[in-house]
């Protein structure tokens, strides 16, 4: 076989390979929608009097568990208590303290309330996404580690605040919030506000 032949024919060889890695590629990217900015997140529950008064008692601190009931505060002759089980994120242990009614004492969540958020742009895949869809994500502490969970709510508004108009051509592109949901007690480790990147399978 010529030289010529043979320069030819790993030519050809390359570009058939080259083709069918490309397909793989465009295959693996076009069926599912990468959302880089995630993190690990459940709601956020306020602790606040019904009636105000003076803080008189603190029974907790900053990152305790505790279980749906138990005593926070006590704030005149009120005891604030826990809405659910969950951790404390915060709390005024400044006794003598004023609060007046429904002013937050104390943060919580539900641990049990932790999802993945991922902000979506309208014009990155967001009308490719439904609930029950499959994801993989991974977490920035634990590196390259894949985890797996089900698209649970797609915000019905975006996170934008007030219009604003501006006399560039360029128009603004909304985000939205897209939760997955995941085993949470198979997965320990995720705690609430860890950053992390999604892909949601098509």
């Amino acid at each position: 076989m010529g030289k010529n032949k043979i320069i030819i024919l790993v030519a050809v060889i390359l570009v058939v390979l080259g083709s069918i890695v490309g397909f793989i590629y465009w295959n693996t990217t076009s069926g599912r929608v990468y959302v880089e900015n995630s993190a690990v997140s459940a709601p956020v529950i306020n602790l606040s009097p019904t009636v105000g008064g003076v803080l008189q008692e603190v029974f907790v601190n900053v990152g305790d568990q505790v279980q749906t009931s138990a005593p926070i505060a006590r704030i005149g002759n009120e005891l604030i208590k826990a809405k659910s089980s969950g951790q404390i994120l915060s709390i005024d242990i400044n006794i003598g303290d004023n609060f007046g009614a429904n002013q937050t004492v104390a943060t919580m969540i539900n641990p049990d309330d932790l999802r993945i958020v991922g902000q979506v742009q309208e014009d990155k895949g967001l009308k490719d996404i439904k609930v029950g869809q499959t994801a993989i994500f991974t977490v920035d502490a634990f590196g390259s580690k894949q985890y797996s969970g089900i698209v649970d709510q797609i915000s019905p508004t975006s996170n934008a605040g007030d219009i604003v108009f501006n006399i560039s051509n360029t128009r603004q592109e909304n985000d939205f919030d897209v939760k997955v949901r995941f085993n949470v007690s198979q997965f320990p480790e995720l705690k609430n506000g860890m950053s992390a990147k999604l892909w949601i399978y098509k």
